[in-house]
């Protein structure tokens, strides 16, 4: 397994809740969080549209309420979604962020992290474009690796144990970011980094 090589080039601005550099896409399905909630949470998505293709603009388009409903088989059994993340790294490692982190994103539905219900409310959502099945790109992991890094250290109260899967939060109704995720990859590089800035 190669190496993972960080850049240090990702800034977070924790007043405005954006992260640089990355492609702005705003989506309109995000509100606000409760007063006085604290990010306390970064959860890890896969998603692909449709279901195991790669490369188009069908996430872009959901997560603006701009899919075609009508353009795959697929799409007709999430007619009417209206879902959104944060952020989304594309297989080439391209960062696109959807909703600032000052805000709630619509990733998490019916949810539960360590007895607290609502992960909308107090987390950030990152999608991966990828499958359960299907192994992610090495430029995903750099990106990952390096924006968990930058989200860490503008929002202290997230550390490498509050970092978790769709499919822990959800597990009767969601398997992502799946069993082709490397999430022992993750932690070690995590570890490893947060280690050497120590």
């Amino acid at each position: 397994m190669p190496e993972l090589n960080v850049s240090s080039d990702y800034t977070v601005n924790a007043e405005s809740g954006l992260v640089e550099p990355a492609r702005l896409c705003l989506s309109p399905n995000r509100d606000a969080r409760p007063a006085n909630t604290s990010l306390d949470l970064i959860v890890l998505h896969g998603i692909s549209l449709p279901p195991g293709e790669f490369g188009g603009s069908e996430i872009e388009a959901l997560f603006q309420n701009e899919l075609d409903w009508d353009a795959h088989p697929y799409f007709g059994e999430i007619r009417g979604t209206q879902v959104s993340a944060h952020l989304l790294i594309r297989r080439d490692g391209e960062l696109v962020q959807f909703v600032p982190f000052t805000e709630r994103a619509w990733h998490a539905g019916e949810s539960c992290f360590r007895g607290r219900a609502r992960c909308n409310d107090f987390s950030i959502g990152i999608e991966l474009e990828g499958e359960d099945e299907t192994p992610y790109d090495d430029c995903q992991y750099k990106v990952l690796l390096a924006v968990l890094l930058a989200l860490t250290t503008a929002y202290p109260n997230i550390s490498a144990r509050e970092i978790a899967g769709h499919c822990d939060i959800a597990p009767s109704r969601k398997s992502d970011p799946g069993p082709a995720f490397d999430w022992l990859r993750l932690y070690d590089a995590l570890g490893e980094q947060l280690e050497n800035s120590n």
